[in-house]
């Protein structure tokens, strides 16, 4: 059974980060880019990436938009879009008027030129949700087969979510998955029927408004996104999927996924995001909330794969009950600028947390990225291991906390985070925060900062490799240790975009 979220012996309503002070279709090819055709460039210096598979759109036709800005009369137009119950169009508002008054973050990166008053916060496309994939519209289907999202995969997934803009518009789940007991479901839909009470108890508990100011947005103007209910003892050794496309510009994307994995129950949940280019702000502050019961299991991959112009201010969480384990498998790329610190409340005795990432700065990029983990109970253990790139004058920063409190004695936890630097004119920092409030804890920190060896370079080119061929398959296994977690076309995503990242990084 479903149990009340356990009440948590330390207050984490303020981020802890805070205290820091620094296939062809229509006549289109839809085949995967050959990267020696995307690689004629070669030893030249270029501005940007070709993003060229990433970065194609489509007109807006027929699509709705409500007006720029965040005001009362915005968010109840969106509610009644949404068909809200009464209860979120309270909580929308409520939480409008936290956001008003709060203060812009200061942990991290400048996002000075982030103006709301210029945002979109609902775009709707001109379609309902499909549950079939040939129903979906022609302009919208080819988006996610030229992101790679081939009918195989479609096929190998226990359940597939598409959202574009604002607004699912796909969603199935298998019959056998499904049978299981097993709920798999747009956001929206779960507001009503038999799961509505158990959606209400949990939304937005774990995340609440007043956590910080784009936590408050969030719960103002939320839209779409998945909800997931794994019975006990249920595994879906068979991933689910959630991909969001934003293809709008000046807009926000808002999604809230809920997951509420039971008593021995495991789940593979996989989310993969990407937006064009645009020359104009957009905004992506959506939210993970993740309930891990007694002695159960999840795991949550992600390829981040935003836009240059993007404002990634994304909230994840998860409480993990005793005996149970979080694993979070992080790739973020793209985006102007990132917040993104998975959290990890470890809420019973024996509970686990894992979070393996890596991050890429290039150009014109200030990622600020991270993990946060809160031992709160006897014998808890941790393990944060994360990589970060820069190039071409790009900023990392990796920012993390571990508070072992003091219910948490005989916890361990162990923080490695390593940084390498192609050039000159990029930088990288690392802000490990550890907060420790008993002795009978084991706590250790390595971290290192460096740049690639004239050796392994020189070694790969008498090899018969060229300078930005040996660079990237350096590059690619420094980051290893994500991609080999993630599941197979993720993995080789990630491996493309490294490469993608590296073509004319050095004149």
């Amino acid at each position: 059974m479903v149990k009340e979220p356990v009440e948590k012996r330390i207050d984490i309503n303020s981020e802890i980060h805070a205290k820091n002070d620094g296939q062809k279709h229509k006549g289109i090819d839809l085949k995967t880019v050959n990267l020696k055709e995307v690689n004629t460039k070669e030893k030249t210096y270029v501005d940007d990436i070709d993003r060229s598979i990433y970065d194609f759109r489509f007109e807006e036709k027929d699509f709705f938009r409500v007006e720029g800005g965040l005001t009362p009369e915005i968010v109840k137009q969106i509610s009644k879009e949404k068909n809200d119950p009464e209860w979120m169009k309270e909580f929308r508002l409520k939480s409008l008027n936290i956001y008003n008054k709060m203060p812009v973050p200061d942990w991290g990166p400048s996002i000075d030129e982030l103006n709301m008053d210029n945002i979109v916060t609902y775009v709707r496309p001109n379609t309902d949700m499909k549950g079939d994939w040939s129903e979906v519209p022609d302009d919208i289907k080819i988006t996610f087969e030229r992101l790679g999202i081939p009918e195989a995969e479609r096929t190998s997934l226990a359940g597939v979510g598409a959202q574009f803009d604002s607004e699912l518009v796909y969603h199935s789940v298998k019959e056998e998955v499904a049978a299981m007991g097993v709920i798999y479901t747009d956001f929206e839909s779960s507001l009503h029927g038999k799961y509505a009470d158990m959606v209400k108890k949990y939304f937005m508990k774990l995340i609440t408004p007043g956590d910080h100011k784009f936590a408050a947005l969030h719960g103002a103007v939320w839209s779409g996104g998945s909800f997931v209910y794994v019975p006990p003892g249920v595994n879906v050794d068979i991933p689910l999927q959630s991909y969001f496309r934003l293809n709008a510009p000046g807009a926000g994307q808002f999604e809230h996924t809920l997951i509420i994995v039971d008593e021995g129950a495991y789940l593979h949940f996989i989310e993969g995001c990407s937006a064009p280019k645009y020359n104009v702000a957009n905004l992506h502050a959506g939210a993970v909330e993740i309930f891990v019961k007694k002695n159960a299991r999840v795991r949550y991959s992600t390829i981040e794969n935003w836009s240059k112009n993007m404002y990634n201010l994304n909230t994840k969480r998860a409480i993990v009950e005793e005996g149970g384990a979080i694993e979070w498998v992080s790739g973020s790329f793209g985006s102007k600028v990132s917040y993104l610190y998975p959290m990890s409340i470890l809420n019973g005795s024996g509970a686990k947390a894992e979070f393996t990432g890596v991050t890429f700065a290039g150009e014109g990029q200030n990622l600020d990225t991270g993990a946060k983990i809160l031992h709160n109970a006897p014998n808890t253990s941790s393990f944060i291991n994360t990589r970060s790139i820069s190039k071409s004058g790009g900023i990392n920063t990796y920012r993390s906390s571990v508070v072992i409190s003091k219910h948490a004695k005989n916890s361990k936890s162990a923080v490695s985070c390593q940084s390498l630097m192609l050039d000159n004119i990029s930088r990288s920092d690392t802000i490990p925060a550890m907060d420790i409030r008993t002795k009978d804890a084991d706590v250790g920190h390595e971290a290192s900062i460096g740049r690639i060896s004239d050796d392994s370079i020189f070694y790969l080119m008498s090899s018969g490799l060229s300078e930005e061929d040996a660079k990237a398959l350096i590059v690619s296994g420094f980051a290893d240790n994500v991609s080999k977690e993630l599941p197979l076309e993720y993995a080789v995503e990630m491996n493309n975009l490294i490469r993608l990242e590296m073509i004319g990084s050095i004149g």
